[in-house]
């Protein structure tokens, strides 16, 4: 298997030099990249969790310093954080219910035992209170941790007790990794097949004989499109060319070939085309933690004359492109 280092330089390289195309392909390669993190990292004997979100932050912050203007590096960064956090958070529920469930079946004749149980359901309370809490976006990148202290019992039972906390600790660590991998493959899936996902709602969205106006070139909205003729939806698509890029171009192209009716229309004629399109349908290259889109140029014109004739106002993006706010 190749070296955890040499996959993030290789990765840094690609991101340096703008080599990976489009933010669903950075934000794919990005979680393959710290699934190989994960899955080579080696685990101490506590603080599990700990460990994996050093790692994870070590190199998103490599990746995200090799280019800040992809989001989407960051965004998945921040995902696979709180994959980790919710994971180790599940672990210690039920560590934490197995101890109350121990501490309640102890013998009640026996004072002495029955004082431990007794502490050490307090024990697993009070650690319940700390812990049980469900995980903050706002705080994936917070320097502490989300992982609970099991609470430690006395014990008299030698040394086979203590291997068998050895063994229980170190099965409980390779029950955090896995899940953790487990939890970022379905990541990398969403991923993979976002554009199919969105397509899905399109028929629900485009209606017949309707006018959508779209800027800029967005495979999702190709896809979204296509879906909604698919489905034997009849309509007509405004696509507003977008310069100084001209990107509309390609998207009209694109939706030629595939048989939908398109006209192409510079960008100073959207403002009198709107009155006569029931939505606007438009890709974006991120949205914001506040709501706000990072978009192509032109955007702004597009959604002030939207606004003004109250045309409903699509934006579509996958998973990957939502900003966590932390």
């Amino acid at each position: 298997m190749p070296d955890t280092q040499a996959l993030v330089n290789d990765f840094l390289n690609k991101l340096k030099k703008r080599k990976i195309e489009g933010s669903q392909a950075t934000a794919r390669q990005t979680a393959e990249l710290l699934r190989s993190v994960i899955s080579q990292q080696r685990m101490p004997y506590t603080n599990q969790a700990g460990a994996l979100i050093d790692a994870v932050k070590a190199v998103g912050e490599q990746l995200i310093a090799a280019n800040p203007v992809e989001l989407a590096v960051g965004n998945i960064v921040r995902r696979v954080l709180h994959i980790i956090r919710e994971e180790d958070l599940s672990l210690t529920t039920a560590a934490i219910g197995g101890l109350n469930l121990s501490a309640v079946s102890d013998d009640e004749n026996d004072d002495d035992r029955d004082g431990d149980s007794t502490l050490s359901a307090a024990a697993v309370a009070a650690a319940a209170r700390s812990t049980l809490r469900p995980p903050s976006l706002q705080t994936l990148l917070e320097d502490t941790p989300v992982s609970a202290a099991v609470p430690q019992t006395s014990s008299s039972g030698g040394d086979s007790e203590g291997k068998s906390k050895s063994a229980d600790k170190s099965s409980r660590s390779r029950k955090l990794k896995h899940d953790v991998i487990e939890a970022v493959n379905e990541l990398i899936q969403d991923i993979v097949t976002c554009h199919e996902q969105i397509a899905e709602q399109a028929v629900e969205h485009i209606h017949q004989n309707e006018v959508i106006l779209t800027l800029g070139s967005s495979r999702t909205v190709l896809e979204f499109l296509f879906a909604a003729k698919e489905k034997k939806r009849s309509f007509r698509v405004f696509v507003a060319e977008g310069a100084p890029r001209y990107q509309g171009h390609l998207l009209a192209k694109e939706l030629v070939a595939r048989g939908l009716q398109t006209t192409l229309i510079t960008d100073s004629a959207v403002f009198a085309m709107i009155s006569r399109v029931n939505m606007v349908i438009v890709g974006a290259h991120a949205v914001m933690a506040n709501g706000g889109v990072i978009a192509p140029v032109g955007m702004n014109l597009v959604a002030l004359a939207a606004q003004k004739h109250a045309v409903p106002f699509v934006v579509l993006a996958g998973s990957h492109k939502l900003e966590i706010n932390h």
